[in-house]
């Protein structure tokens, strides 16, 4: 599971661990050997169209000797006696040329479904490579989020629990008013269990990333604090996002490859139904002395046809139009779900920004009171637990931000999928994992939200020609 990776030597930004969970997922190097298996049967369906080259060569024999008489038709008296033409042991061999043009017909339409094999199996490592990068994108920055988040979370804790054993015995000494002093553990209660919830988030996160890249277990995960891309709203027609999916998407793409394969099916069964025309040649020779020639070469032509095949057609017929119809229906109800990913997908980043721009506005004031908390704390119990309480307000917010952030990169990476975009080079395991990640991250910078409107021009392009 892990051989051949290279090594982690330093933090892992976002393009890298794309780029790892690209090369080493093992989702995704499934689909590229079935692509590659598709590929290779392919070339083994498209000898199936030459015509047939037989050699053989051999050796006869038997126990006595092969002859016989003859009689006269009308006396019926014996007017030969038994004579032989054949040795009893003998050699033989030929070279036979046959074509049948009902096999090359069978063999050309196995051939182009084997090469609609082979564009839905690329089809599905679009998908499982698109599913990946969506999420390693999510897993990513909530990962990120934890290594930021986690030592002050855990610091906190300890804070806090210090600070619970601490109201607990000013309640029992009557330092602190009784009512206080619960109020204040029920607050520190409440602020602990939310912080325990949110490391446990923050600890999954990263695991989850390790498993998406196949790092070995108990790999140390540095990530890179990286500035955090910018997150535009969709400025484009969400019409024009819906048919760039319905172009793009590799399920749609794949209903497409399975009718005309599904067709091809048809195309068999009614090829079947007319006439074989077979042609051969060959050179054949025998060692028996008594052949005048024992070398010569042959040809032939035959047509045939199988009667009983031509009931079939009515029901062909019929089974057309059914296949047809049926393909349709699955392809056009697939499309109404790409439509609807869209625009769930537009709506979900959209809301995801306004919450991004709610946590954001949360934390500033969360800032700002722990601020205050700290300028007005005193050598008293009470001013210590407001600051406590202050800071872990405060370092909620930051989560909620962090979370916030990631659910709305997580967004952005459903509505990048629903459209179908590329975003791999075509060949992956040439790729060193530092070559790989620049590529994915100069592809995936020109797709950013900022430039869609390049999408709209490249699709007129497509659309003219």
């Amino acid at each position: 599971m892990y051989r051949g990776q290279e090594p982690v030597t330093g933090p892992i930004t976002f393009y890298e661990a794309v780029a790892r969970a690209l090369k080493y997922n093992l989702d995704y190097r499934l689909k590229l050997m079935e692509s590659a298996l598709a590929s290779d049967l392919q070339d083994v369906s498209a000898h199936e169209m030459l015509p047939r080259l037989v050699a053989s060569a051999g050796y006869a024999g038997r126990n006595n000797d092969s002859g016989g008489t003859s009689i006269g038709i009308e006396d019926r008296q014996e007017s030969l006696r038994a004579s032989t033409s054949q040795e009893r042991y003998r050699q033989l061999a030929g070279l036979n040329l046959t074509w049948s043009l009902l096999d090359f017909g069978v063999a050309y339409y196995r051939n182009q479904q084997k090469l609609d094999q082979i564009l839905m199996a690329e089809e599905r490592r679009r998908r499982v490579a698109q599913n990946v990068l969506q999420d390693v994108r999510n897993a990513y920055w909530r990962a990120l989020g934890a290594q930021r988040l986690l030592p002050e979370v855990n610091a906190l804790l300890l804070r806090t629990d210090k600070a619970l054993i601490a109201a607990r015995t000013a309640e029992e000494r009557g330092i602190m008013n009784k009512q206080q002093a619960l109020a204040y553990q029920r607050a520190l209660l409440d602020s602990l269990s939310l912080l325990t919830a949110r490391r446990e988030d923050l600890e999954f996160a990263r695991a989850e990333l390790s498993a998406l890249m196949s790092l070995p277990p108990h790999s140390e995960l540095v990530l890179e604090d990286m500035q955090e891309p910018s997150l535009f709203p969709v400025t484009v027609d969400i019409a024009l996002l819906e048919e760039i999916s319905l172009r793009n998407r590799p399920e749609v793409m794949e209903e497409w490859y399975r009718k005309r394969i599904n067709q091809n099916d048809l195309e068999i069964a009614k090829a079947e139904l007319w006439p074989n025309i077979a042609v051969s040649a060959g050179f054949e020779y025998d060692s028996n002395k008594y052949l005048y020639n024992q070398a010569w070469s042959s040809t032939g032509l035959e047509i045939s046809l199988n009667l009983l095949r031509l009931t079939q057609l009515p029901a062909l017929q019929r089974a057309e139009v059914s296949q047809a119809a049926t393909d349709d229906a699955r392809r056009i109800a697939l499309s109404m779900a790409v439509l609807t990913q869209v625009r769930v997908g537009t709506l979900r980043y959209e809301l995801a920004r306004d919450d991004l721009e709610f946590a954001e506005e949360s934390l500033r004031v969360d800032r700002e009171l722990l601020r205050y908390a700290h300028a007005e704390s005193s050598s008293t119990l009470g001013s210590e637990l407001e600051v406590i309480r202050a800071e872990g307000r405060f370092l909620l917010s930051r989560y909620q931000r962090e979370a916030s952030y990631s659910r709305a990169q997580a967004a952005w990476g459903r509505l990048y999928n629903s459209i179908g975009l590329e975003v791999l080079p075509e060949q992956i395991d040439n790729y060193d994992i530092k070559t790989l990640a620049s590529a994915i991250e100069e592809t995936l910078r020109t797709q950013e939200l900022e430039n869609f409107s390049h999408i709209k021009a490249e699709h007129s392009v497509d659309a003219n020609s």
